[in-house]
């Protein structure tokens, strides 16, 4: 090669790596800017913080961690009840079977003990201003992501999840709802200016809405998210004021010790009072006493229809208002006009392949219906039966464990989900594999489900409308886009759906306005509760909002303010309708006539009737 040839390749290099160069610099700018506006928090101010990095983990998040010795009055299976000792709950890990601990159960003098606490705590956290609060976030929202290891680990041990499903659907979630109320809450806690009066006579009146904490509010949680819905209601009770008893499910007690004592300690260094947030875990026959009693203020509960029955049974005695979050059978419409080459196709089977198996799909806006039109169902088949088959799974805290799906929290439904899918094999389904449990060679006592594909699902089988909260991914095939929508509204359950299909077209957007449903995702899956929408469903899904603006509200007294707009101008009673009124007649045309003035039409009439108005004031 010639000197020039070399100096031409060189001058090549240089251009290269200048123009690489100038992309990074240019990428690392956008990035900062994006950062300052949207994500950046301010730093903390000076504080005993060092809980951040120095807070002592138990042993069994640790990714090598050996399972204790089982008691010897422990159940021989993994079960949270043994009739023997009804006073624990037997703690096991899901993906392993391994013993974890032995937790007390929540007495009724228990309960009455965390709520009174938590009602001292409260009176004192009430009158924290916003930036109080606001440290006590910002320092947990460090901690969070200073050790997702250790946190995800913990999640992991008691759920039976992947460790990816964990940093996703757990924390994830969490740090945006942290960054969200930190950015957006006080904003949405400020008091609120309304129009005022239409009443033309009145209109030197103000009107404004004030939020003011309710006091101890209650949160019933589900186990499928041990590590969010723990902290979702604590994030948002704190931030308005309030105090909170959280009541978990016997399933992650183990977690959610820690989880809760995570909160107690930020709280605490952050000097205040740990006791503002409370964890209670009775048994089911003693959680009626939780939730009628008489100093919750609030309650959100987030579980089963059947199980929601009762709760709202007890809140009536004590006339608790409650936030209910219950089941789903949610569907991803896809239309043939999403699907304009292979390439799409490939995209979008691995979002609904996230949405359907994602947390062993117990997710309750997991996808558990694929709605296709005639072309995109064809094509998801071909590129679906070849994916699912290859899923993993195990428990990924094992050492170089290659798992793409963890155990369910138990095998209690196995029973249950293999008589759905063998009912709609029966009828017409094809099972392309899957549908059974698995007996996982090296963890034989964990909680395995095979990853389902079934497929020519029709409405008429009971496995389109009955909640699977599994790993079944089921696809049905509909004529039309009028015809995926009727299919998607035919079940009782109306939490959340997506649709897939070009931006702004016709087809898409009549499925996001007949589509029956609280929540609804435009070409992606669940994210209406990443952007912190107010999340909430319809019908056997429940009602009320949790999430966003109307979340927080929704655990504040919305106060009623009305003041005079201007000095020296207030409401005075004219002497013709002062009581004892001298002439009930007189008095019944002033008032008519002030009616008809207030709300006049047109100006010709305000004067007419202001006439009358004046000729009656005496």
């Amino acid at each position: 090669m010639s000197l020039p040839e070399h100096l031409l390749g060189l001058a090549t290099t240089i251009g290269d790596f200048a123009k690489s160069w100038y992309v990074v610099c240019a990428t690392f700018v956008i990035a900062t800017v994006l950062t300052a506006v949207f994500v950046w928090q301010p730093s903390l101010p000076p504080g005993p913080y060092n809980f951040i990095y120095n807070y002592k983990f138990p042993a069994e998040c640790q990714p090598n961690w050996s399972q204790r010795s089982s008691p010897a009055d422990a159940p021989s299976k993994p079960s949270v009840y043994n009739p023997s000792r009804p006073d624990l709950i037997h703690c096991y890990c899901p993906a392993t079977g391994q013993f974890l601990a032995r937790v007390p159960v929540s007495t009724r003098e228990d309960i009455d003990i965390a709520v009174e606490k938590c009602q001292k705590a409260q009176d004192v956290w009430k009158k924290t201003s916003f930036q109080e609060r606001k440290i006590v976030l910002r320092v947990f929202l460090q901690f969070l992501k200073k050790n997702q290891d250790e946190i995800v680990r913990i999640a992991c041990r008691d759920s039976g999840k992947t460790m990816v499903d964990a940093a996703l659907g757990e924390v994830m979630v969490t740090l945006e709802k942290l960054a969200w109320t930190l950015k957006y809450g006080e904003r949405a806690l400020r008091p609120s200016s309304r129009p005022g009066p239409a009443n033309l006579l009145i209109r030197y009146k103000t009107a404004e809405v004030a939020y003011e904490p309710l006091g101890v509010v209650l949160a019933l949680v589900s186990w499928n998210y041990p590590l969010h819905n723990i902290l979702n209601p604590i994030i948002s009770s704190i931030f308005s004021g309030n105090g909170i008893i959280v009541k978990c499910s016997e399933s992650v007690v183990w977690s959610s010790r820690y989880f809760v004592e995570m909160v107690q300690t930020c709280l605490s260094i952050c000097g205040h009072s740990q006791d503002l947030v409370q964890l209670v875990c009775p048994w089911p026959s003693d959680t009626d006493y939780l939730t009628s009693h008489p100093d919750i203020s609030h309650a959100t509960f987030i579980g089963s229809k059947p199980v929601a029955h009762k709760v709202l049974a007890a809140a009536a005695s004590s006339l608790t208002p409650v936030t209910v979050e219950l089941g789903g059978k949610d569907a991803a419409i896809v239309l043939d006009e999403h699907l304009a080459s292979w390439s799409r196709c490939n995209a979008l089977a691995s979002v609904l392949m996230r949405g359907s198996f994602q947390s062993a799909g117990q997710n309750c806006i997991g996808i558990e219906r694929i709605i296709c039109e005639p072309k995109a169902y064809d094509a998801l088949v071909k590129v679906l039966t070849k994916r699912v088959p290859q899923l993993c799974l195990g428990s990924s805290l094992d050492d170089d464990a290659n798992v793409d799906m963890g155990a369910m929290i138990n095998d209690s439904r196995f029973d249950v989900l293999e008589g759905l899918i063998a009912d709609a094999v029966k009828n017409g389904a094809k099972l392309s594999c899957g549908g059974k449990r698995y007996e996982h060679p090296e963890h034989p006592l964990g909680s395995y489900f095979l990853p389902t594909l079934l497929m020519d699902v029709t409405p008429e089988m009971e496995i389109a409308s009955s909640e699977t909260f599994a790993p079944v991914m089921v696809l049905m095939k509909a004529k039309n886009t009028d015809d995926a929508i009727r299919i998607a509204n035919s079940t009782k359950f109306g939490l959340g759906g997506a649709v897939f299909g070009k931006r702004g077209s016709a087809a898409t957007e009549k499925v996001v306005r007949e589509m029956k449903t609280g929540n609804i995702a435009v070409n992606d899956f669940a994210t209406f509760y990443v952007c912190q929408l107010p999340f909430g469903g319809v019908n056997d899904s429940g009602y009320g909002k949790f999430g966003g603006e109307e979340g927080l509200r929704t655990l504040c007294l919305a106060k009623s303010i009305c003041r005079d707009r201007f000095p020296g101008i207030s409401t005075s009673i004219p002497s013709v309708v002062d009581y004892p009124m001298k002439s009930v007649k007189k008095a019944w045309k002033f008032v008519r006539a002030m009616n008809a003035a207030a709300y006049a039409g047109s100006a010709k009439e305000f004067a007419f009737n202001l006439v009358q108005l004046l000729a009656n004031v005496k």
